[in-house]
């Protein structure tokens, strides 16, 4: 199980770099904008000279993995050089590959190609980072940083680079604000869906419920709403008399029969609170 997980780690991440890769060369570069972090950088060089981006992507990772692979785990360093192995070859293929037909430009949308470039570069972001690794470029400098000042806050490091590259690429783009927007708009949607992707989907509501009548409680949610329950001891903060906390964890769709299950009890009282990621036995009781 151990090494089918392996393999399987190592084929997703070799698909997501290949996945990124061809994003650039269909929604990316026929826009004329720059993405975020280092690749932004790389493709404003690769607009003005000529030279790919494939190769000054692979020329910058390899000498940040070298310097930070004394600061994380080897299976992150590992899985980051793969990733960066085959984004870089897979850019450098497709250089030599007419992908014209298949390309999007911003003649129909302005927004569409790049937004779509956005939400493919967040994706292949969390798949990767959930498998403990990263996308390389600014992350590895990012994880530099952390280890030699980790009092700073990396969100506003990483904001500033990416806001420095919208803001040269209005020069290097002819002067144009276009080119600006598309890459602020590119950086928010990449950052949400990582970040969606990274807290995962597996979304649940939790009810914190003080009562006197734990017993009745309990039977009711689990033979209602099939859920496990969770019994801490409590005191009452004003009538100092023993009482009892119920934890419970419920999917989204069950809240509304959990509260009609509460009016049953009204001397109880209960908050909510909504958890993004369930870990573990979360089985329904059978």
């Amino acid at each position: 199980m151990k090494k089918f997980r392996s393999v399987q780690d190592y084929a997703v991440i070799i698909f997501c770099a290949v996945f990124l890769a061809l994003s650039y060369h269909i929604l990316v570069y026929p826009n004329e904008f720059a993405p975020s972090g280092l690749p932004g950088v790389a493709t404003m060089i690769q607009h003005m000279t000529g030279f790919s981006v494939g190769y000054m992507v692979f020329f910058v990772n390899i000498p940040l993995l070298l310097i930070v692979h004394r600061f994380v785990n080897a299976e992150y360093v590992i899985h980051t050089t793969v990733f960066a192995v085959f984004f870089s070859g897979a850019l450098i293929l497709f250089d030599y590959i007419d992908l014209s037909a298949i390309a999007y430009d911003t003649q129909h949308s302005m927004i569409l190609g790049p937004a779509a470039g956005g939400v493919i570069s967040g994706f292949c972001y969390g798949m990767v980072m959930r498998r403990n690794g990263c996308t390389g470029g600014s992350d590895l400098v990012a994880a530099w940083i952390n280890h030699y000042r980790p009092e700073m806050n990396l969100l506003w490091v990483l904001f500033g680079f990416n806001a420095l590259v919208a803001s040269v690429s209005f020069f290097v783009y002819d002067f144009q604000f276009e080119p600006v927007i598309l890459c602020l708009m590119y950086c928010f949607l990449s950052s949400k869906v990582s970040d969606m992707m990274l807290k995962g989907f597996k979304e649940a509501v939790k009810f914190e419920i003080i009562t006197e009548e734990p017993v009745a409680m309990k039977k009711a949610i689990m033979e209602t709403l099939h859920h496990g329950v969770t019994e801490i001891s409590a005191v009452g903060g004003f009538t100092n008399k023993n009482k009892t906390l119920l934890i419970c964890l419920v999917n989204k769709r069950q809240v509304v029969e959990f509260q009609k299950l509460l009016e049953k009890f009204p001397g109880c009282f209960a908050y909510m609170s909504t958890v993004k990621e369930t870990m573990g036995n979360f089985n329904k009781v059978k």
